[in-house]
């Protein structure tokens, strides 16, 4: 049976909207608004829901060809419209829970939002320094790579034309 262990990579990254606080922690906490972009399209959402207090759940399940995919997870932290934390995980990956820290501030008439995401990354036992490094570097640049994407669709949702 081969051994999985596992260690966290910090994943930063900050964006700057032409829109409120207020409407970025929406887009991030209102079931209507995350199905737009959070993790999906509206196109293929299926579910978005949550129970929007601390130690409630959320989750997320987007249908592309066929296929289900669901994310989850608990939130730890509301301050609004300032803070939110939460885990997430898609169990049909993996059991692994990272966790997710978004801090939103009005900086002149925009909004800047700071995001980090804990990335619990797998490995085998017997890797090589490099074989981890490279694992690694690959679960951090596949998450900014998708999170860019998605931020760019939260940008069209909540930036005043």
């Amino acid at each position: 049976m081969i051994q999985l262990t596992t260690l966290t990579v910090t994943l930063s990254m900050a964006r700057r909207f032409n829109a409120s606080d207020k409407a970025v922690y929406e887009a991030w906490t209102n079931p209507e608004l995350m199905k737009k972009w959070l993790f999906t399209q509206q196109g293929t959402n299926q579910v978005a829901k949550n129970s929007l207090r601390e130690g409630g759940s959320w989750e997320i399940i987007d249908r592309r060809e066929g296929v289900d995919y669901r994310a989850i997870g608990e939130y730890l932290e509301l301050k609004p419209p300032h803070k939110l934390r939460f885990t997430f995980k898609m169990p049909q990956f993996n059991g692994l829970e990272d966790r997710i820290t978004i801090w939103i501030s009005m900086v002149q008439n925009s909004c800047e939002m700071t995001f980090v995401q804990e990335i619990v990354v797998p490995h085998e036992e017997g890797w090589t320094e490099d074989d981890i490094k490279r694992v690694s570097a690959e679960f951090s640049n596949e998450s900014h790579e998708g999170w860019s994407l998605m931020f760019e669709n939260l940008r069209k949702l909540v930036e005043i034309e």
